[in-house]
Order: structure tokens, then sequence, then C-alpha cells
């Protein structure tokens, strides 16, 4: 099995190099449209999001830009979906960083100078090249701005990546090769079932968590604990005004929950 994350600048020929690893090492691409879909087979609901411009591209990128809390909660749940599977090419949407310690996952930077992604991004877009660098250099830091702002690291920390690789000098062909050579090698194939079993449980945690968010007034109050073979406990504190049983009949529908086990107490509430 290989798993790989793929972060790199808009203009970087990232996309081409991902599709040739994935066709090579037969696996699935995770692509912006792939996830998009992964989240939707979640049985996760669109109503926070149906303002979104259809026409644009990029589903995950438009939501980063108007719901960027949103954005956060939905990487977390469908990037540790696809990583309990063990294998695939996940492109950007924090995926390095979420899988920072899934030691399963072969992490690479794509680097390709700004000169160079200007002249792709003007050809692609149809642009001149003074808006290509005016586009790059804003996606770039709203990029590396909201990464800083979720996960409190830096995009250009180069000890994130296992692998960076200069798409001017080698091409995206070589790259590519490159980078399979990298993700064939025992080291990184290794991967334990106790590892993929991890990730399963961080998903189902983060659905439940977002479920908890949608349903609870004030959500903070209550936290989320999942054990690997999907026991759920629910701790903290509710409003009394409240439905603990229509809270937990929301965490019940989430696919995954075995039962249930609730240490909810009612907030007190003191005149004033």
């Amino acid at each position: 099995m290989a798993l790989l994350t793929i972060t790199a600048g808009i203009g970087s020929e990232s996309l081409l190099i991902a599709q040739h690893i994935a066709n090579r090492l037969s696996v699935r691409l995770y692509d912006d449209d792939r996830l998009q879909q992964e989240f939707l087979d979640m049985g996760l609901s669109l109503k926070d999001i149906e303002s979104l411009d259809e026409k644009a591209p990029g589903f995950f990128n438009r939501l980063l830009d108007l719901k960027p809390k949103s954005y956060q909660e939905l990487l977390e749940s469908v990037v540790y979906r696809v990583a309990q599977r063990g294998e695939g090419v996940i492109i950007g949407h924090g995926s390095p960083f979420l899988l920072q310690d899934f030691g399963c996952a072969l992490h690479v930077r794509i680097y390709s100078s700004e000169t160079q992604r200007v002249k792709r991004i003007a050809q692609e877009w149809k642009i001149d090249e003074i808006n290509a660098q005016k586009a790059i250099r804003k996606s770039d830091s709203d990029r590396r701005g909201f990464m800083e702002y979720a996960f409190n690291i830096s995009w250009d920390d180069p000890g994130l990546y296992d692998l960076i690789v200069n798409t001017d000098k080698l091409g995206y062909e070589t790259a590519a090769e490159m980078i399979i050579a990298v993700a064939s090698s025992d080291i990184i194939n290794s991967c334990s079932l106790t590892a993929l079993e991890t990730m399963k449980r961080y998903s189902l945690e983060k659905r439940i968590e977002a479920v908890v968010k949608k349903t609870l007034l004030v959500p903070k109050n209550v936290q989320v604990s999942v054990t690997d073979d999907g026991h759920v406990t629910l701790t903290g504190v509710m409003n009394p005004l409240e439905s603990q049983d229509r809270l937990l009949d929301a965490v019940r529908s989430v696919p995954g929950v075995i039962d249930i086990a609730a240490k909810i107490a009612s907030e007190k509430i003191h005149d004033i």
C-alpha cells in the first residue's frame, strides 16, 4: 500500500504529478472533486455551503474562502476517512498537517519558481502574467495564513515533508517517477493495522463533533471520545432547556457509531 500527500502552490504541475503517481501505483487520486464525493458519501449535509458559486473552480478552496471553520472540520473528517484505507494520493487540503503523525504516509512538497508558475497559470487561465502573479500570491497567502491559524504550523516548514521535489529542474514526469520510487520502498509501505484503526477513529470522532456542534447551542461544553470499535462517550454539561435525547439521536445517526454512553449533567441556571 502507498499513501501520499502532495502539497504545492497553484501552477506547480502538482495535479499532473499526482495523476501520474496514482496511475502508476494503481491507487485512487483524491483531488478536490474526489474529496467532495467522499464528503457526500459520509452522509454530511451540503446545507452550510449552498451559497457557494458552482461556476467557480475548487469546492474546498471556495469553502475555505467563505467558511474557514467549516473547511477545517470537513478536512479533518474527510482526510482521516481516506487515510484509514492506507493508500491513495491526496492533493493538498491540509493533508500533510493532519497526517503528520501517521507514519504510513509519504509527505511530498512540490516546488516550482514563481516565474514558471506565472507562465503556467497565465496559459491555463488565459490571463496576462501580471494577473497570474497576483492570483498566485493571493492563493499562497490565503493557504499559508489558514494553515498557521488552523494548525499552528508553517506551510513552508521543510520539516513537515519527507521529500521536496523541484519540477523546474526535473520536469513533472521525472519528479513523479522519483516520488514513486520512494513511495514504493518498504519503510513507507509498512503500515500497521493499529495506525489504520487510529485514522478510522479520528474520522468518526470528527464527524460526531460536527454533529454535536450543529445540534447544541453551546457545543463546546460537551466532549466526545471514541474507541476504535465505535463506542462513543459524551461528557460535559448541557443547557437544561435543550434536549439530550435529540443530541443522542443525532449522534446515533452517524455511520460507524455502535453505542453511546452519555455522562452529561444539566447546567445550573441562576437567577440574576
